[in-house]
């Protein structure tokens, strides 16, 4: 291969890592020098061997590979290993989404339902049932769709790698929303093949067991891997059970070297009663209390379908097809509300994506891509009902609500442009197409809102980006882009169950700026950026009446005036030492710095925006011998944050420590684990509802993260 004109210019010996210090607290490098340019440098030589890539003897994986491409993007983004997150417990999002920088992932009540936020996406949306504010795919096709994100295929099982890509860098997904996009991987024939048999056991209930299997044909043109997961969990609170099950499955073929297709398959059911949110006083004196033991669902099996085919039209250009089929049911308030809601929900996708690479514009090297993204709700609709609570018999029908033909339509165009050896500019332009229904077709509530009964629309937008990334040395990239984002609201947020008027909600929008850099070397590797964003009309969400017993939480939705969104992500990795033999002591840090507030608004002046910690901040350090043996201590800490509007009641600030032992046997034939989590028990909210204005007086908006928890894993391979 041909030695790369940068690093001539800049000679491995050379090597200058930046360190940036942050604070007194946390030293922080920025990013890590892409895994494609380390090759160039060796000059080595690339032999594409199934899912890996052989440099100098060693494999680079399909997540090493992601990574090098993330790490030409312009701004923040990182890649997960499911391997790493196996080291303990991996149960939720929050378990897999741990030390990303800009991203706020909580479990409440240790249940499925998880609230996340990137940059402060949907910071203060209702989160038990579905998760707004990010575009979420699986194998790069989507599970969000005008309805929104259910959490029950975010149980992440049989995965690969997870890509996170913050905000407007999520840029190639088609992605609208202000906190970008998260792309779970699933696992091929060619990533596990073999047979593997997992379970885990734990505290409150905690079990899972996994079953997979994956191969690849004899002739190397098909491979194929195959799983089942089951799931059950007592609950942390009093009566919060879950359970549920889930099928994967992952077929590739190629047909020739210029024609390959994938197919894949989740199917899960999942049963689960959450828990109540809490006051701060019953946080202190028993956080297992549950003021409502009522708010149960039941999915009657989520069905995501998705097919990718891949054309090689020459020798820089080829041509992606990909179809998506998502139904996603949910019998809300099953068995134990007096008002449960019957939700069908059906969307169908259609991408394409065109990459040419190679020419030339201006006499310099540019890369181009033409994306067409299409999501809409083939059939979306709520009826809501009066329900006997003795006898869970449904009698009356109170409101039937249509969504179907609500859609997302983007059409992409980015080009990439290396004006030198060092220098590249990104440019994008999507043109977005936003249609909502949301009507109100039968109704026996009434009401004296000047609200409609239905919403239609049909709205237009562009999204330019411009990005800048200079690789000043092998080991340090610098970056900047300023984007646009749309954020349309999902058609549930429009009408609720609960009244018989519609919203007439807009989509929000967002201008963004964002500067930073990626930096590695032998001893450190991280990221560090900076970004804020003018947003205006951003949807928020309040708590007006409060679940109890029977009853479920009424939301209300609204489009607030000019808010900015600012903040600082940062990430280290520190390889502290390192034996002869191979054992090492690294220590992996994630800071989070967010400011989200308001401007100037006629009720809240600058008042900040509730729901999210201004600072968090992880750390683990963890020692690795070479025979396999592995111990881990880390820490996660919480700044008190407000829970109203009026800024008059803070969740409280919390330190957890945690700590993890586990074996990885050399021969790759088993592994175990020990997970012990919040060592000390600490009473704390891992997140909190959101209201108008809380008066300063203590009320239930806080859900209690789990007290001392003990959780063990082991894996056999055949």
């Amino acid at each position: 291969m041909k030695q790369n004109k940068k690093n001539e210019r800049y000679p491995r010996k050379k090597r200058n890592p930046a360190i940036v210090g942050l604070g007194t607290a946390l030293c922080l490098a920025s990013g890590a020098a892409a895994a494609q340019q380390a090759v160039n440098a060796a000059g080595a030589a690339e032999v594409l061997v199934g899912a890996t890539v052989i440099v100098n003897g060693q494999a680079l994986r399909d997540s090493d590979k992601a990574r090098a491409r993330l790490d030409q993007i312009a701004g923040t983004a990182s890649v997960v290993k499911q391997a790493d997150v196996e080291r303990g417990r991996s149960a939720n999002a929050e378990d897999v989404l741990a030390y990303q920088p800009g991203v706020f992932a909580a479990a409440t009540s240790g249940n499925g339902a998880n609230k996340i936020s990137i940059r402060g996406s949907g910071l203060n949306a209702f989160y038990q049932g579905y998760s707004l504010g990010i575009k979420y795919l699986y194998d790069g096709l989507p599970i969000t769709g005008p309805g929104g994100t259910q959490e029950d295929l975010l149980t992440l099982n049989g995965l690969d790698y997870t890509e996170v890509l913050n905000g407007a860098n999520a840029f190639s997904y088609a992605a609208l929303s202000l906190g970008g996009a998260i792309n779970f991987v699933t696992h091929t024939g060619r990533s596990a093949p073999g047979t593997s048999v997992s379970a885990e056991a734990g505290s409150h209930g905690y079990r899972k067991f996994g079953l997979g299997t994956g191969g690849v044909s004899a002739d190397n043109k098909t491979d194929y891997y195959l799983a089942y997961f089951y799931n059950e969990r007592d609950g942390f609170q009093r009566d919060t059970p879950n359970s549920g099950n889930e099928y994967v499955l992952n077929l590739g073929h190629e047909f020739s070297n210029r024609v390959e297709t994938r197919l894949t398959v989740r199917h899960r059911n999942e049963e689960l009663r959450n828990g109540s949110t809490i006051t701060l006083a019953q946080l202190e004196a028993d956080p297992r209390q549950n003021n409502s033991t009522t708010s149960a669902r039941k999915k009657t099996g989520t069905t995501l379908i998705t097919s990718k085919t891949t054309f090689t039209l020459d020798a820089r250009s080829k041509l992606e097809l990909g179809l998506a089929y998502n139904d996603y049911p949910l019998d809300n308030g099953w068995r134990y509300s007096t008002t449960p809601q019957d939700w069908r929900s059906t969307d169908g996708s259609v991408s394409l994506r065109y990459l040419r690479t190679g020419d030339t514009l201006f006499g310099k090297r540019s890369d181009t891509t033409v994306a067409f993204s299409d999501t809409r709700l083939l059939h979306g609709d709520v009826k809501a009902y009066d329900q006997d609570l003795a006898t869970a018999v449904r009698t009356t029908e109170r409101q039937y609500t249509v969504y179907t033909g609500s859609r997302d339509t983007v059409l992409s165009l980015a080009n990439e442009l290396q004006l030198s050896d060092e220098l590249a500019l990104s440019t994008g332009l999507s043109l977005i197409e936003v249609d909502r229904d949301a009507h109100i077709d039968r109704t026996t509530l009434t009401t004296t809102e000047s609200f409609p009964r239905a919403v239609r629309y049909n709205e237009h937008a562009v999204a330019p980006r411009v990005g800048l990334r200079y690789q000043a040395t092998p080991d340090l990239a610098v970056f900047g882009n300023v984007s646009r984002s749309i954020d349309p609201p999902v058609t549930w947020q429009m009408g609720s169950t609960g009244v018989p008027y519609i919203r007439p909600l807009k989509p929000q929008k967002a201008t963004t700026a964002e500067i930073g850099l990626r930096a590695g070397g032998d001893s450190h590797e991280g990221t560090l950026s900076l970004y804020r964003s003018w947003i205006s009309g951003e949807l928020l969400s309040t708590v007006v009446r409060q679940a109890s017993q029977g009853v479920d939480a009424l939301i209300a939705n609204a489009n607030a005036g000019k808010t900015i969104h600012q903040g600082i992500e940062a990430a280290l990795t520190s390889r502290l030492w390192k034996s002869a033999e191979g054992s090492r002591l690294s220590y992996r840090q994630a800071y989070t710095f967010s400011d989200f507030h308001y401007r100037d608004d006629p009720r809240y002046g600058g008042n900040e925006l509730p729901s999210l910690p201004r600072h968090v901040y992880q750390g683990e350090l963890l020692f690795q011998r070479a025979g396999g043996f592995y111990a881990g201590l880390n820490t996660r800490a919480l700044s008190g944050y407000y829970v109203d509007y009026a800024n008059s009641l803070k969740a409280p600030s919390a330190v957890i420590w945690a700590a993890k032992f586990g074996y990885e046997d050399p021969a790759k034939k088993w592994k175990a684990y020990l997970d012990f989590r919040n060592l000390g028990d600490k009473h704390y909210a891992s997140a909190a509802n959101t209201v108008d204005n809380a008066r300063g007086r203590d009320s239930a908006n806080f859900y209690p993260g789990d007290g001392f928890s003990v959780y063990s894993g082991v894996v056999f391979r055949f």
